[in-house]
C-alpha cells in the first residue's frame, strides 16, 4: 500500500510540475507620436476641458491604452500618448493611420499652462514636443463679487 502511494505522489507531482502554464507577457507598452491637438485658446479657471490629440498608430498590432499625463512643474504638463504592442502577432500590417483619443483636463490653477505633447525623436534620439501654452481667464465673477461687497460695506459706513 505504501508502495502505490508513493508511486501515486510521484507520478502526480511529476505531471503537476510538467504543465506548461504560458504566463508570459505578450505585450509591451509604447509610445505613439501626437500629430496634432485641439486645444482651446484660454481656460476657465474651475472647468473641466475635453482635450483632442490626434495620434499615429503605425500598425494594426498597436492598441491605444492612454495618456501619461506628467505633471513637471505647478502649470506644465508633459502629455504622451501610449499603445499597446501585442507580440505574439504575425501579421502585423499596415501603414499606419492617424487616429483621435481624447482626455478630461481640469483647471486647478490661474496661471497659464503649458503642455508638451510626445511627437517622436529627432535625428540624435532626443525626444521632440508639441509645445502649446494656454492661458487662464481671470474669474471675473469673483472679482465682481469683492468690489460688490466692498461698495455695499462703503455705503454702510
Amino acid at each position: 500500500m505504501k508502495r502505490v502511494f508513493f508511486l501515486l505522489l510521484v507520478a502526480s507531482f511529476t505531471l503537476f510540475t510538467s504543465c506548461d502554464i504560458d504566463d508570459d507577457v505578450n505585450y509591451h507598452f509604447e509610445a505613439l507620436q501626437v500629430k496634432s491637438v485641439e486645444m482651446p485658446e484660454a481656460f476657465d479657471y474651475g472647468e473641466i476641458y475635453n482635450i483632442k490629440v490626434t495620434y499615429f498608430r503605425p500598425n494594426n498590432c498597436t492598441f491605444f491604452e492612454g495618456f501619461d499625463v506628467v505633471k513637471e512643474d505647478l502649470t506644465t504638463r508633459k502629455v504622451v500618448t501610449i499603445g499597446t504592442v501585442i507580440d505574439d502577432e504575425d501579421d502585423c500590417s499596415g501603414t499606419g493611420e492617424d487616429l483621435v483619443a481624447t482626455f478630461n483636463f481640469e483647471v486647478l490653477y490661474d496661471e497659464p499652462y503649458i503642455f508638451r505633447y510626445w511627437t517622436g525623436e529627432d535625428a540624435n534620439g532626443e525626444p521632440t514636443y508639441l509645445e502649446i501654452t494656454v492661458p487662464v481667464n481671470e474669474d471675473t465673477s469673483a472679482i465682481m463679487a469683492s468690489e460688490s461687497k466692498l461698495g455695499t460695506t462703503h455705503l454702510k459706513n
